[in-house]
C-alpha cells in the first residue's frame, strides 16, 4: 500500500506526504530493531515526513530516528521539538534563549543531522518571553541550523500574538502548528484551525484515533481495554467514568456509521481528520508493520457529505470531551488564578 497524494505544508511551499510518522513510540514501547524496520516501511510506501521530539524516551526517539536516516536523511523532511525537561535539572527545559539553543545542538547530534527541517516549540512557556523565543528560533534560521520553526498546542489567542510580535520586529515568522484532532477532539475547530488558515501555517495534526478510543477496542459493553496509555493515565480512559461514558457512546455510533458506510472505524477516522483544509499532514504513530498498513490504506479514503454530515451529528464540531484529549496546560483555571487574595 503506497500513498496517493501529496499536500503543501502552509505557506512555506514545501511539498510534504499526506501522513507524517509520529516517533513518539520509538524506544519506547516498540524496541529498537522494530523501530527502524517501521521507519524503513514507512519511507518506502511514500511518507516522507517523521516527527518526534527530545523528551520522547529522554532522547532515545531522536537517536533511532537518526539511525534510520542514515543514506535516506535527504528525502525526509525532519520535525523535532524542545521543550519538555531533559533528565532532573528544571533549567533543561522551557523555551529561553539559555535552553533553546542548548537543545538544538543536543537534538542535532542524537538525530545525526546538521540541520532540522522543522523545529517546534512543544509546548507554551508561561514562564518566558514569547518574543525571545522567536529570537533565538529566528536566530537559529539564519544561522542554517533549522529550515523553518512552529509551534505545538499553543492557543489561537498565542499564535496570533506569535505572528504579530515577528511582524513587530522584523523576525521570521513561525510556519506551523501542531495540534491533536480526531473525531472525539474538535476543540481546535472553534479557533486555531481558522487562525492556521489566516496566517497561512501548516497544521500537522496528531491523535486521529484519540489515544486507542478510535481504535476499535472500546465498544459499549465490552471490557475495559488494557493499554500502556491507559495505565499511565488512568482517568483518560477508564470507562467506567462519567465523562468516558459519554464518549464511549460517541465512539459506537462512530463505529456503527463506519460500519454502515462500509469502512473501517480506523478508516473512517483517518480520513476525517485528513478532510479538513486546514490540516497539512497527520501525525501517525504505528508500533507494527500491521499498524502502518492500515494506517497506509485509510489515508486513500474519502468520506462523502452525507458521512460527514452523520460524524457532525454525533459529535458537534468544536468539542471535547474531557479537557486532557486538548493536550493543553491551563494554568488560568487553576483556583491560584481564580480567586482574588484577600488582605
Amino acid at each position: 500500500m503506497a500513498l496517493d497524494e501529496t499536500r503543501r505544508l502552509g505557506r512555506t511551499g514545501v511539498i510534504t506526504s499526506p501522513l507524517t510518522l509520529g516517533a513518539m513510540n520509538l524506544g519506547r514501547w516498540t524496541d529498537e530493531a522494530r523501530s527502524l524496520e517501521i521507519v524503513a516501511a514507512a519511507l518506502d510506501a511514500g511518507v516522507t515526513a517523521i516527527d518526534t521530539a527530545d523528551v520522547y524516551g529522554q532522547g532515545a526517539s531522536e537517536e533511532i530516528v537518526g539511525k534510520a536516516l542514515k543514506g535516506r536523511r535527504d528525502s525526509v523532511f525532519l520535525a523535532t521539538k524542545f521543550h519538555g525537561q531533559i533528565g532532573d535539572d528544571r533549567r533543561r527545559a522551557g523555551g529561553s534563549r539559555h535552553w533553546i539553543t542548548r537543545a538544538v545542538e543536543d537534538s542535532l547530534r542524537r538525530l545525526g543531522t546538521d540541520h532540522i527541517d522543522l523545529y517546534q516549540a512543544h509546548r507554551p512557556d508561561p514562564h518566558t518571553d514569547l518574543l525571545e523565543t522567536l529570537q533565538t528560533l529566528d536566530g537559529l534560521v539564519r544561522q542554517g541550523k533549522i529550515r523553518y520553526y512552529g509551534t505545538s498546542v499553543f492557543p489561537a489567542s498565542r499564535l496570533v500574538e506569535a505572528q504579530w510580535l515577528a511582524r513587530e520586529h522584523r523576525l521570521i515568522a513561525p510556519h506551523t502548528e501542531q495540534v491533536p484532532y480526531s473525531l472525539l477532539v474538535r476543540t481546535v475547530e472553534r479557533d486555531t484551525l481558522p487562525v492556521a488558515e489566516e496566517y497561512g501555517l501548516g497544521v500537522l495534526s496528531y491523535g486521529p484515533l484519540a489515544a486507542g478510543w478510535l481504535s476499535g477496542a472500546y465498544r459499549t459493553g465490552g471490557e475495559q481495554p488494557a493499554s500502556a496509555r491507559a495505565d499511565l493515565i488512568p482517568g483518560r480512559f477508564d470507562i467506567s467514568q462519567p465523562h468516558n461514558q459519554r464518549k464511549l457512546r460517541a465512539a459506537d455510533a462512530l463505529a456503527a456509521l463506519a460500519e454502515e458506510a462500509g469502512l473501517g472505524l480506523v478508516d473512517l477516522a483517518l480520513a476525517f481528520a485528513l478532510n479538513h483544509p486546514a490540516v497539512s499532514s497527520v501525525i501517525i504513530g504505528p508500533r507494527t508493520h500491521e499498524h502502518l498498513d492500515a494506517y497506509l490504506k485509510a489515508a486513500n479514503t474519502v468520506l462523502d457529505d452525507a458521512v460527514l454530515d452523520r460524524i457532525d451529528e454525533i459529535v458537534a464540531p468544536g468539542t471535547h470531551f474531557i479537557e486532557r484529549d486538548t493536550g493543553r496546560d491551563l494554568p488560568a483555571l487553576d483556583p491560584a488564578a481564580r480567586r482574588r487574595v484577600r488582605h
